[in-house]
């Protein structure tokens, strides 16, 4: 039955449900390390963070909820084909070839590992067996995604919320020690090294994903009107960002009073297990356990069911349950048998088309201004591309020292954010080519061609 509208408790627990979709244990790692290493300037290298971090996600959220939930309505914008090829590459890069196995990895190596004799960890059942039962609770709780909210937004993220709030709680009130003088980069530029820190989160992606699963989870409450649909989505998406800001400063906080008491430390892992250790012994490691397996199994289940539905409506020929199960098995088997070879070429697959969607979804905010012109697209997103294959290639391992120093002039290589004035530069040549030229070629309906 069709409803005008959410109460403000149904659309925190859709919030709720969003937030705890984005929270994986990656972006649990990544603010303990931010505080560690910047030391006293860990507030603006945090304020960096956020930026990118969390204030790019929302704007995916935002720049979704406008296109009715698709990614391909924004990269379709650039032709029918490239919108296509490019959301199923995103999908299939941060879902069952990357993003899904490793929450069944992370949660074992983090979650069961510490808890098991030296010898059981050496054998391989050990690993299968968790990831056989991390997998078959994934494919459980994504099977219906009707009740995705009542489970996720109503149970799992308080338990999630719970044991953070216990490990951050002590660490404000009985701090492990003061905060020491920051390292590298945070010396200088602080705020941008942070920047770069959120942008490396790849969140921006995974708003673009998970935007169909909120969607889905609102009309299935019985909203079924565009404007409302978005509405809710957008509030949501708030409830979520300010959730993660919340979170993001509590553990850098974590990480900036740690090195007095555990030494530096190589990662953000490390970081947060022996904060854990420290502040509340033995426990310590089981409310850790707790919080990066709650992290782990909500992520799992929303890239399992953002991916199942995308490819269900992409092909009547495949059910949404069906593809539940495949990707779910595929996980696991990824997961157990060859995740250290799908992360060398997934890895640089998500490099490449991160500042590809960052580019879109900005250009998507804009779009009115240059009348939607596919060339404003194309131009912006031909030398972001480019650019963008130098990084993967790099990343793969591949020598391209030559190319790059040829190119030292662009401004923020070095950084990784090299494509960034050529995008600005190439939306501009593409706006001029399709006044002057006459192009008036578009390819999305808001827009008349």
């Amino acid at each position: 039955m069709a409803k005008k509208a959410l109460t403000a408790k149904e659309i925190f627990a859709v919030g709720l449900m969003l937030f705890a979709l984005f929270l994986g244990a990656g972006n649990m790692i990544f603010p303990p390390f931010l505080g560690q290493q910047a030391g006293e300037n860990v507030w603006l290298g945090t304020a960096g963070f956020l930026i990118t971090g969390v204030g790019l996600p929302l704007l995916g959220v935002i720049a979704i909820a406008k296109a009715g939930g698709s990614v391909q309505a924004i990269a379709g914008r650039v032709s029918p084909l490239f919108g296509v090829v490019f959301t199923i590459v995103m999908y299939l890069a941060i879902g069952p070839f990357f993003g899904i196995p490793r929450t069944g990895t992370v949660a074992y190596e983090i979650s069961v590992s510490p808890f098991l004799s030296e010898n059981l960890n050496k054998s391989p059942y050990a690993l299968l067996i968790f990831t056989a039962l991390f997998f078959s609770l994934t494919a459980w709780l994504s099977l219906n995604p009707t009740k995705l909210v009542d489970r996720i937004g109503k149970i799992l993220t308080p338990l999630l919320l719970l044991v953070l709030a216990i490990l951050v709680g002590k660490s404000f009130i009985s701090p492990m020690g003061e905060i020491q003088s920051p390292h590298e980069d945070y010396v200088s530029a602080p705020v941008f090294k942070g920047f770069i820190e959120g942008y490396l989160t790849m969140d921006t992606i995974a708003a673009l994903v998970f935007g169909i699963v909120v969607i889905s989870a609102i009309m299935d409450k019985g909203i079924t009107e565009e404007k409302q649909i978005a509405k809710v989505c957008i509030q949501a998406g708030i409830i979520a960002a300010v959730g993660l800001a919340l979170v993001y400063l509590s553990l850098a906080f974590i990480g900036a009073t740690s090195t007095e008491a555990i030494g530096i430390q190589e990662n953000g892992g490390a970081i947060l297990s022996k904060a854990a250790t420290h502040l509340y012994g033995e426990a310590g490691t089981i409310i850790l356990a707790l919080a990066i397996f709650f992290a782990c199994i909500t992520t799992s289940v929303g890239l399992v069911s953002a991916t199942a539905q995308y490819f269900s409506r992409l092909s009547s020929k495949l059910s949404y349950p069906a593809l539940v199960m495949i990707i779910s098995v595929f996980s696991m088997v990824i997961a157990n048998a060859g995740l250290t070879k799908l992360i060398a070429i997934s890895l640089p697959v998500l490099i490449m088309i991160y500042p590809l969607a960052i580019v879109m979804l900005l250009l998507s905010f804009a779009d009115s201004l240059f009348n939607g012109y596919s060339a404003v697209y194309i131009g912006a997103l031909l030398p972001t591309g480019l650019i963008s294959l130098l990084d993967a290639l790099h990343t793969a391992g591949i020598d391209v020292t030559a190319i790059v120093d040829a190119l030292q002039f662009i401004p923020f290589l070095s950084a990784g954010l090299g494509w960034l004035v050529p995008a600005v530069l190439g939306a501009i040549i593409g706006f001029l080519l399709a006044s002057l030229l006459g192009w008036k070629k578009v390819y999305h309906p808001n827009i008349e061609s």
